[in-house]
């Protein structure tokens, strides 16, 4: 799925459909990064501004949620789950295997996630959010070159 370039125009639009949420920062940090896949640093005023709190406010709660971003992401985007379960089944070597199996590769970014809900078939990844069992750094690059 192609996103959007930033502009404040464009921005605004998504503000206004959440500005008016309980909780408006987040919901609408989540809103700006679902849009165009990343915070950009000029949304943080025009959020402030919308929802009446500090540009600090807003980079407060940007910068506490490690699921929020603001830099653009990368076209593959690998979570590994590290939780109990899954290191339990070798899943930091798997992390450590991905990591440097796509070292050179710049459209794939890997991150630790903490726990994706599917211990049984440990250990477990998300490849662009599509939830996989059982994973490997072969398996994971075998699917990536698949895409």
């Amino acid at each position: 799925m192609q996103l959007p370039a930033w502009s404040p125009e464009e921005a605004l639009k998504v503000i206004a459909l959440t500005s008016h949420e309980p909780g408006p920062v987040l919901v609408t940090l989540q809103g700006i990064q679902d849009h165009f896949g990343y915070v950009p640093d000029a949304a943080v005023a025009l959020i402030a501004q919308t929802c009446n709190v500090s540009r600090a406010d807003v980079h407060g709660v940007l910068t506490f949620y490690h699921d929020l971003r603001t830099d653009l992401p990368a076209k593959t985007q690998i979570h590994i789950c590290v939780a109990e379960a899954c290191q339990s089944m070798g899943a930091r070597k798997v992390v450590t295997d991905a990591k440097d199996a796509f070292a050179t590769n710049t459209e794939v970014e890997i991150k630790d996630a903490y726990c994706l809900g599917n211990c049984a078939l440990a250990p477990a990844a998300s490849i662009n959010g599509k939830l996989r069992g059982r994973v490997s750094a072969e398996s994971l690059v075998e699917e990536v070159n698949h895409l």
